[in-house]
């Protein structure tokens, strides 16, 4: 029978995890320098979580390195009004199809005002199509409305992308 040698911590060699003050007399590993290199949890949580921003990024929008926001804010896209059909975006979800034809009635007539929503449970998407009586009134809507805040929201007001497009026909 084998005797075995006097234990202090009275843990089993090999067993279980160690406490993080503890070291192996056979680890070779130098012991992470106290500031400039990261341990483990401390790159994970950088992963999930980045620092500031640097200033290469910074120079994408725009060069201003004081921008704490973390999206990048983008202009959307301007599309001509050559239709009476205009797109309003960033819409409140709480607006009613009511309340879009009121605020469009306040530029012009207006023949439809529709708020796009989801297929099963009938919430707004956020967005909608107003269809005024002239292609004057929907540029007279988009000079007036785009950028006015409607409900806590500033709106986007554009002109719809045209629905015209060719069939693709394969054959």
């Amino acid at each position: 029978m084998r005797s075995q040698p006097p234990r202090s911590s009275g843990r089993k060699s090999g067993r279980g995890p160690r406490r993080s003050g503890e070291r192996s007399r056979t680890d070779t590993r130098p012991a992470p320098a106290a500031s400039s290199e990261k341990t483990f949890w401390q790159k994970l949580i950088g992963f999930f979580k980045p620092a500031q921003k640097t200033a290469a990024v910074s120079s994408r929008n725009g060069g201003s390195a004081a921008q704490p926001s973390s999206r990048a804010s983008r202009k959307p896209e301007a599309v001509e009004v050559t239709s009476p059909k205009l797109y309003v975006g960033n819409l409140s979800y709480d607006a009613s199809e009511n309340d879009l034809f009121e605020l469009f009635k306040g530029v012009g007539s207006v023949k439809n005002a529709e708020i796009v929503t989801h297929k099963y449970n009938e919430k707004s998407k956020g967005f909608g199509f107003v269809t005024m009586t002239t292609v004057d009134e929907a540029k007279r809507a988009v000079f007036e409305l785009h950028d006015k805040e409607f409900m806590g929201r500033k709106l986007v007001v554009s002109g719809a992308k045209s629905g015209d497009r060719e069939p693709n026909y394969r054959g």
